[in-house]
């Protein structure tokens, strides 16, 4: 069996004693890293090893209500949600996860929550219409809301939802391949501090919305960062998975502000994506020009 490495960083000495919290629990593409059937140099280490990364996914806790949420459902959701509940106490109640996207890293956890698993009691899961309709109209999925496994709660796009005293939380429409399911990216808003979640958009010029104004709303951005350039498919038409490539996103952000930069926490890599590695030379380089990169682990305050 795989071991997921948690790197824990701790954004503040008095972490327990702040009510909200963001937690990273994963930091991978949807297939995770080493990635099936991989025999390349990215992860030819991870399986000798027999570490993994597990893919992207935030953890939401809120001390205060004794609350704790979920931003998608990945294939490691069953340590995900282990270690999650570590963090948020044992007394703390699961109270569902947001789903961005029906592409499979982000909502095949699910799967879990069934009569084969969890045999899960009405779990909410909060998703956007489209998303919502997949699950109702697809198996397995749908064998989970008909019997009662799970409970959809329909989200709708910029409009801001109170989910306790101290969390709210946006639903932002953004522009990728949307084959079954619209995507969707989160504003998170704690007492004091915001998050931006994007683990997955095609391309940020092709957004109404420019990411640079996002940026500067909030306090903490994490944001796709799917390949670090463009060279990492060897044999593959990179065109047909359109991502910002971290050098772009870098060449783009140039100009802001060092305060504006070290906002900026890059997640969502792919099995080949050098990031992944804390020392590689790629790490070394987006971290000197003031960039963070998420690591499992990852504690901020809100």
């Amino acid at each position: 069996m795989k071991k997921i490495t948690l790197y824990v960083l701790l954004f503040s000495t008095s972490l327990f004693a702040q009510e909200v919290s963001i937690v990273v629990l994963g930091t991978a593409q949807d297939a995770g890293a080493p990635q099936i059937a991989c025999k390349k140099e990215c992860c030819n280490d991870l399986w000798k090893t027999q570490k993994a990364e597990a893919v992207v996914a935030l953890g939401l806790i809120d001390r205060k209500e004794n609350i704790h949420y979920m931003f998608e459902a990945t294939p490691n959701i069953t340590q995900q949600l282990n270690y999650l509940e570590d963090q948020a106490g044992r007394n703390s109640s699961f109270k569902g996860v947001f789903l961005t996207h029906a592409h499979i890293g982000h909502y095949s956890g699910l799967m879990y929550f069934g009569k084969e698993a969890l045999g899960g009691k009405s779990i909410p899961i909060y998703t956007l219409p489209k998303m919502s309709q997949f699950i109702q109209e697809n198996g397995p999925w749908e064998q989970l809301v008909s019997s009662e496994n799970i409970q959809l709660n329909t989200i709708y796009a910029d409009r801001a939802v109170q989910y306790t005293a101290q969390i709210k939380v946006t639903p932002l429409v953004v522009p990728h391949r949307d084959e079954y399911s619209e995507t969707v990216g989160y504003l998170i808003q704690g007492p004091n501090k915001s998050a931006l979640f994007i683990p997955d958009i095609d391309k940020w010029e092709r957004w109404k919305t420019p990411i640079e104004t996002m940026i500067a709303k909030v306090d903490y951005a994490f944001l796709d960062a799917t390949f670090f350039d463009g060279n990492e498919l060897a044999g593959r038409n990179i065109n047909a998975v359109p991502h910002p490539f971290v050098k772009e996103s870098m060449q783009r952000f140039e100009e802001l502000s060092d305060k504006e930069k070290n906002k900026v926490y890059f997640i969502h890599f792919n099995h080949t994506n050098p990031l992944l590695k804390n020392d590689s030379a790629a790490s070394l380089l987006v971290r000197k020009k003031g960039y963070y990169i998420a690591r499992t682990g990852m504690k901020i305050n809100l």
